[in-house]
């Protein structure tokens, strides 16, 4: 049996463009891509709400071989990482391998033809040799299950479906959740509506954030001078792992954490000028339990006297806007900043991927909890690779992920073809092993310390395991490089 390509994959965001890049520089030119969306950017063509911006610097929020210096500002506003996302896929000849409006549905390994039969929601069924999963975690929203949700009479949209079309202005306005996004959208609308309640239940640590806009003259220095776009790559190279990766993996060995949630108090002291809302904006769990915002003007924002800073517990949603234990809001929309589908039902794995003897990969995470080698493969699923695997991302910059685990797969592929190989499996005594090196350093991560405690975070999966990789970007990158390649079975259909 033939394929009808020799590697598709799943996705068309960076993780999708990085990966295909990859690809046709090691020359697997037979691949295409399957995206939902109408174009590439994943994350940032789905999330268009005001105010949206990178969280980390943005000379590490990009691949290392396309290194950008005209940024406008440090942190990138959202429009600026899709122009970026198409800039790469015009640039390395990705487009003309994408289909748009295409969503993989499920995917079934056919032993006996050592092939994937990937189906689609249009009814098509794709055979590929090879399938890479580049599907991300900040695209399916997630809906809060609030009791009358369906009833309410205003305008409601996700931040994820941001909807142009709603005027917000002189409108009374609710906002569930205090997230990074609700972070980043808080101060962008409570200038202009009439009044704004937002909704808390778990306080998110802010700091300062070092942003400014990029002079033209700076840009021109940096784009002009050889070398010119190292300096900054390097300097927030070594910002962003001192802001997560070593605090949150490390936390017993790199006080940065308990240095960094005193300027935490410091700014709320200096920010926020109501004692009783400053004490409500408070975490009660240690920073670096959930990853801190960065913003220099989402507590300021709650001096407003058209903000309001609501606490209570939502019993249900009215026709008329909210109610809470002991009040009522009338609202005339509401915007849910409740995050996103992680490691849930749904989105893990992100469609039905069925492996050897008809083993299927939800069930079997389900059974022996989140894992992936090296954050890349699951035994007995031939073929399959994944870029956000259990246990890949360490927290860093996100092109350092996708680098990362492009290499690896590239190093497979190379191997199986060399070899004359069509059916690349880890082994399973080498992901056991990987898998118990991952838990055995949970002792020193912050996440597993009783300060965390309440930090309510998405990072904890059903079973009580946090499938962050617990290594530094400089670990995770040697690795990629050097893992060994006999881990895997290489053999022909």
């Amino acid at each position: 049996m033939t394929p009808d390509h020799d590697v598709l994959i799943v996705g068309a965001g960076f993780s999708g463009i990085g990966l295909s890049i990859a690809l046709q520089r090691a020359g697997f030119d037979d691949h295409i891509l399957v995206e939902q969306g109408d174009d590439v950017g994943g994350t940032w063509h789905w999330n268009r709400y005001p105010g949206v911006a990178v969280d980390i610097p943005s000379f590490s929020y990009q691949f290392s071989f396309e290194r950008r210096t005209d940024w406008s500002r440090v942190y990138a506003p959202g429009c600026e990482l899709r122009r970026y996302a198409t800039h790469c896929a015009d640039k390395y000849d990705v487009r003309r391998r994408v289909r748009f409006r295409t969503r993989v549905t499920s995917a079934g390994f056919d032993e006996q033809a050592g092939l994937w039969r990937v189906r689609t929601d249009d009814g098509c069924e794709i055979l590929a040799t090879f399938l890479l999963d580049a599907t991300g975690v900040l695209t399916q929203p997630k809906m809060p299950g609030i009791p009358g949700a369906a009833d309410f009479a205003g305008r409601t949209m996700h931040t994820a479906r941001w909807d142009d079309s709603v005027d917000l202005a002189d409108k009374r306005v609710g906002i569930i959740g205090t997230g990074a996004s609700a972070v980043q959208i808080i101060p962008e609308i409570a200038p202009d509506v009439e009044a704004l309640t937002v909704f808390q239940r778990t306080p998110i640590w802010c700091l300062p954030k070092p942003d400014a806009a990029m002079p033209r003259w700076a840009r021109a220095i940096l784009g002009g001078l050889p070398l010119g776009d190292l300096g900054p790559r390097w300097a927030s190279q070594a910002f962003v792992e001192a802001t997560f990766p070593l605090p949150a993996h490390f936390g017993g060995i790199v006080p940065l954490g308990r240095a960094a949630e005193r300027l935490g108090r410091w700014y709320l002291r200096n920010q926020v000028t109501d004692p009783e809302v400053r004490e409500k904006l408070t975490p009660a769990y240690a920073l670096g339990c959930k990853r801190p915002s960065f913003h220099n003007d989402y507590l300021a924002t709650f001096n407003r006297d058209n903000v309001l800073l609501e606490t209570s517990p939502i019993t249900r949603i009215t026709k008329q806007g909210v109610s809470v234990r002991g009040g009522r809001h009338r609202l005339d929309s509401l915007i849910y900043a409740t995050g996103f589908k992680v490691f849930e039902d749904g989105n893990m794995p992100p469609f039905a991927i069925t492996g050897r003897g008809g083993a299927d990969l939800e069930a079997f995470w389900k059974q022996h909890r989140f894992q992936a080698y090296e954050g890349a493969s699951v035994p007995g699923f031939p073929n399959y690779f994944l870029v956000l695997g259990p246990y890949a991302y360490n927290g860093a910059s996100y092109f350092n992920l996708i680098e990362t685990q492009a290499r690896h797969i590239v190093r497979c592929l190379e191997r199986a073809r060399n070899r004359g190989a069509t059916v690349i499996e880890v082994d399973r005594d080498a992901n056991d092993r990987y898998f118990k090196e991952m838990l055995s350093r949970r002792h020193r991560q912050i996440f597993f310390q009783p300060s965390c405690a309440h930090a309510n975070s998405y990072y904890f999966d059903e079973h009580g395991d946090v499938p962050f990789r617990p290594s530094t970007s400089a670990e995770v990158d040697h690795r990629s490089k050097h893992f060994d390649l006999d881990d895997y079975h290489f053999s022909a259909a």
